[in-house]
């Protein structure tokens, strides 16, 4: 088996369109902010997210870089980098191909952020960094699974570095920078906890996910793994072709996200969401834009539709809204859907 068959084709998930679609905006627009996807067990969560590994395009970076710098992006280059740019050699560039990176449960901060040696910093008078996982996901997709689970304090750290594109280490009065530009996927039952609305808010987009209730539709969902498990070869041959799509639909909808923007009536009704369901901050604002953005490039339009103003809300809303105690956790998207109606009823 190869290793490009190695996990089940993204396009077999049967179902599961909300997560699928949150995970395709996101990597087409990965300033949204990243994903948390809330589920039982046994919901396809992390199933969906490891196949996505097949669809993510090349990249060309910088031959021999630690962090794999890309070239194109001059404004986010580590150190090394920069200053073989700034004598005037132009680095040499190899394609690879963006991966998902998985971070352990029991990861500790050293592994994460990576550390610096102090001992050879004060011997040599030189800063010698050992890279964590964080370095590893420039670039990629960092996926934690069960981030719920996670220390606080490692949560914000990830948080912290997916915001800023910046992972920033500090030992004994000794500073390293490096790029950390990642699209962060969060996966957790919410049976073994949630996470503080804090750090929910700080996650782009929020995906509730259950298990298929219809028969027919439940019944696709067995005979398609128990056929993977037989033979993985022959069933991702056999979606090969819907692969391929999805990433040209993916290619397709980058090159249309670099030529739009938010016009004003998808900025007001962002807004005028936000202040009547009470969402503080602006971070809900932002996230909704971005989000219809992506949606409408993934439909091939450089226009924004009402529909996608609809979807996007549908998942960047809801876990910023307000709530009374006791009140029901999933949100009522009816005022959503109404106001949104009446933004986009006129041409």
């Amino acid at each position: 088996m190869t290793s490009e068959n190695q996990f089940y084709p993204f396009s077999a998930i049967v179902g599961q369109v909300d997560m699928k679609d949150a995970i395709l905006a996101n990597i087409v627009n990965p300033s949204i902010g990243g994903i948390l996807i809330r589920g039982e067990k046994g919901t396809a969560k992390s199933t969906t997210v490891r196949a996505v590994a097949d669809l993510l395009p090349e990249r060309e970076v910088i031959k021999g870089c630690i962090f794999r710098c890309s070239l194109a992006d001059n404004r986010n280059l580590c150190e090394s980098c920069r200053e073989t740019i700034a004598t005037g050699e132009k680095p040499e560039t190899e394609p690879v191909r963006m991966r998902v990176v998985e971070l352990p449960l029991c990861a500790t901060e050293d592994r994460v952020a990576g550390t610096l040696d102090i001992e050879h910093a004060i011997t040599r008078g030189q800063r010698k960094f050992e890279p964590g996982v964080l370095a590893m996901a420039n670039g990629n997709i960092l996926y934690v699974d069960e981030v719920n689970l996670l220390d606080d304090h490692i949560v914000d750290l990830l948080l912290d570095a997916a915001a800023m594109g910046v992972n920033f280490v500090e030992r004994e009065g000794i500073s390293y920078s490096h790029p950390a530009r990642f699209m962060l996927v969060g996966t957790m039952n919410p049976e073994e906890g949630d996470l503080r609305p804090q750090l929910l808010d700080r996650f782009g987009l929020v995906v509730d996910v259950e298990g298929e209730r219809d028969t027919a539709r439940r019944s696709d969902v067995v005979k398609r793994r128990l056929a993977f498990e037989r033979d993985p070869v022959a069933f991702c041959k056999k979606y090969a072709p819907d692969q391929q799509a999805i990433r040209d639909r993916i290619l397709a909808a980058k090159k249309i996200m670099a030529g739009i923007g938010a016009d004003d009536r998808l900025i007001d009704t962002a807004i005028r969401v936000s202040l009547t369901l009470g969402v503080d901050g602006h971070r809900a604002d932002l996230t909704l834009v971005k989000t219809a953005l992506a949606f409408a490039a993934l439909d091939g339009q450089e226009e924004v539709k009402r529909e996608h103003v609809l979807k996007a809300a549908g998942l960047a809303l809801p876990h910023r809204m307000r709530r009374r105690p006791f009140e029901e956790s999933r949100a009522d998207l009816g005022a959503i859907k109404t106001l949104i109606g009446e933004c986009y009823s006129n041409p």
